[in-house]
């Protein structure tokens, strides 16, 4: 996009998630599972800054560790988005910068969240005009959860996680959220529960909806293979619990444990009292859904 637009610039907010609940149905032919999963936005967030400027599409981060090349979900949004405009060849003229501030393979929807956020962004640079079931679609192929964060809030999950439902908002808590120093792969974590024990009975289960606070009892089925592999998981759950949230448990497929508080000076309390030397602590609340839509609106960088 040269010439008069090789300057615009457009800055979005790409918030994490966790799981409240996640229970896990069975494997599916395609190679996912059939979920039945609680999200929920937090204020954490990633931020993109697109920049209109002639030349190939590249993305540039200021975490080493966070890819990219074809491999980061933002760059196969790109390339999406760019085909779904009827455009030829591989996108360009376009460079996003992210600033990342959401764990990385946390259990977190960071990567998700981010591809959602470039979406919307790389559609409105390249003055696209995406129908919002174009714009959909185009989300539940990059990834499972990345529907979500196209509406944020609370929301039920089913499928692949990327058939939703909006929930009344879940009440306001801070969050105390605690990254060990190691990650867990999320085919990693589906493929330990395949083997465990539980997988037959959770399988032949009959799942009815659950309305709060009861719906937080239903707990997450990647947890306990998770933490069978990485005992500090379940020693961080019962920690929290301790320290006075209301609910603990491994977020999605893990490594991130939260811990839900009513008040921030708990939440604060909570995290001093687990830090330790390779984890990273982060205090934040959720985010309902109304809040959600005009934080994660574009705006001019």
């Amino acid at each position: 996009m040269p010439g008069r637009h090789a300057r615009a610039a457009v800055r979005v907010r790409a918030f994490a998630k966790i799981n409240l609940t996640l229970r896990v149905l069975g494997a599916r032919p395609d190679g996912y599972h059939d979920l039945r999963t609680t999200f929920q936005s937090l204020a954490l967030h990633d931020t993109l800054t697109c920049r209109a400027r002639p030349g190939p599409f590249r993305i540039a981060c200021d975490d080493p560790a966070c890819p990219a090349d074809e491999t980061n979900l933002v760059w196969r949004a790109a390339e999406r988005v760019w085909a779904g405009g009827r455009r030829r060849g591989a996108p360009r003229d376009v460079v996003v910068r992210i600033a990342k501030r959401i764990p990385m393979e946390a259990g977190l929807g960071g990567g998700s969240s981010d591809a959602a956020a470039a979406i919307r962004v790389l559609a409105a640079l390249w003055r696209l005009d995406l129908t919002a079931a174009r714009t959909r679609s185009i989300a539940a192929a990059l990834g499972a959860d990345v529907p979500f964060f196209l509406e944020g809030g609370t929301a039920l999950g089913i499928g692949r996680g990327d058939v939703l439902s909006p929930l009344p908002d879940a009440p306001a808590a801070w969050v105390t959220l605690v990254v060990p120093a190691f990650g867990v792969r999320t085919a990693e974590a589906y493929g330990w529960f395949d083997q465990s024990d539980a997988t037959r009975a959770r399988r032949a289960s009959r799942l009815r909806p659950l309305a709060w606070p009861q719906a937080l009892l239903d707990g997450n089925d990647l947890e306990a293979p998770v933490a069978a592999r990485h005992p500090e998981i379940g020693r961080l759950v019962k920690a929290l619990l301790r320290a006075g949230a209301s609910h603990a448990a491994m977020s999605g497929s893990g490594s991130a444990v939260f811990g839900l508080f009513d008040r921030r000076v708990d939440a604060s309390a909570a995290a001093r009292a687990l830090a330790r030397r390779g984890r990273r602590i982060i205090v934040t609340r959720t985010l309902g859904r109304a809040r959600y839509a005009r934080l994660a609106r574009p705006a001019r960088a």
